[in-house]
């Protein structure tokens, strides 16, 4: 048996082989930069979601369509015996008895286009997260730790779609001429839940994993704070924003800053039993939304006013821009009472709600992960 040259062997084996191809580097921010160029898509549609939403809302739309087919649902009726089954199903409801008594074909095909496009719009969201999803997997260009976030946005998706059914389906049910005020402000929530995450995961993916873990220990503590309170609180105040707008509370007292000239508006507990009022009493529901923005502002000034000390400039311009968009949501939402809450305010009070939102999240993503800091957390 010939004796065999084991160093030679080695030797030529790692000569005949190419080298791994490394890991990280710029192949892998190439990768981070093109998930969050999809991520940063999916918050564009579901802002344009949040918007036609409120439209359809605004439009007496939502209940055009009184059944729910995720997949079938999507070819609209192609014949006049399609149109005719759809707008008898639509005069079996309440909202067309006590509400749109004799409304024409002509006009419910207005209100069912409006439906109909809200609910294509987010099958369209679910197929670009889908394919965006199993491209990068396939491709095996998702982060390590990150499959589980990616899959938590998808099944939020599907979870809203679900809502959303449950939601329209209270408006249903007899006596209803509209959707359960509670049940749209789930709804409304859970859509800035999910625009939550994705400007969050973009912002994430903006930076190499490494200096995020560098800045991270730049982190300014007391900023981050105070902005993760204003992020609360703004959330507690959307959906009291969806149970204003589920009743039509904001056109009920159109006078600022008091209300039919008192302090407290009249009635507000007139309701039974007592706990009906903070969801179905106008006035209980606005004084309350008013109250909670005053409260909202003066947070938003306090976590200003620390995060102007910080030493990054970055950080300070965050901030600066979280209060100027507080500022003119403030502003807004008044001449939005003051006016009787008109369509054009009512929905471009709601799309600055969402610029205020990720104005919070960059105010707070700045204080965690300074930019340009150093291990110390001084500015490089």
């Amino acid at each position: 048996m010939a004796r065999r040259a084991i160093f030679e062997d080695v030797g030529e084996k790692a000569r005949a082989e190419p080298a791994p191809a490394p890991t990280g580097g710029a192949g892998a921010m190439r990768a981070r930069r093109a998930i969050r160029a999809w991520l940063m898509l999916l918050f564009g549609l579901v802002a344009v979601m949040v918007a036609v939403g409120g439209l359809t809302r605004l439009t007496g739309s939502g209940l055009s369509i009184t059944d729910w087919r995720p997949l079938t649902g999507a070819i609209p009726p192609l014949s006049e015996a399609d149109w005719a089954r759809e707008f008898e199903a639509y005069r079996q409801i309440d909202q067309y008895r006590l509400l749109n008594q004799g409304m024409t074909l002509a006009e419910f095909q207005v209100i069912f286009w409006w439906e109909w496009g809200h609910r294509q719009l987010g099958r369209l969201i679910g197929l670009v997260w889908a394919l965006g999803f199993l491209w990068f997997l396939i491709r095996r260009q998702i982060p390590a730790g990150w499959t589980g976030r990616l899959l938590l946005l998808g099944a939020l998706g599907g979870l809203q779609g679900a809502i959303g059914w449950w939601m329209v389906a209270s408006g249903l049910t007899e006596g209803m001429v509209a959707v359960a005020s509670y049940r749209l402000a789930v709804h409304l929530g859970l859509a800035f839940v999910i625009l939550g995450l994705l400007a969050w995961y973009a912002m994430l993916l903006g930076r190499p994993a490494a200096q995020l873990m560098q800045a991270r220990r730049g982190r300014e503590r007391a900023a981050a704070g105070m902005a993760t309170g204003v992020l609360h609180l703004s959330f507690v105040q959307i959906l009291l924003g969806a149970l204003v707008a589920g009743i039509e509370a904001g056109r009920g007292y159109t006078d600022w800053p008091l209300m039919a000239g008192a302090l407290f508006p009249p009635g507000m507990w007139d309701l039974e039993p007592p706990w009906r009022n903070l969801f179905e009493n106008d006035g209980t529901v606005q004084f309350i939304h008013r109250k909670v923005g005053y409260l909202l502002a003066v947070l938003a000034l306090l976590a200003w006013a620390r995060g102007r000390r910080s030493p990054h400039g970055a950080t300070r311009r965050a901030f600066n821009l979280m209060l100027l968009a507080m500022l003119a949501q403030v502003g807004l939402g008044i001449a939005t009472v003051m006016q009787g809450a008109p369509w054009y305010l009512a929905i471009a009070h709601q799309f600055l709600a969402v610029v205020l939102w990720v104005a919070i999240l960059r105010a707070r993503f700045m204080a965690n992960y300074p930019e340009g800091s150093t291990l110390r957390g001084a500015r490089a």
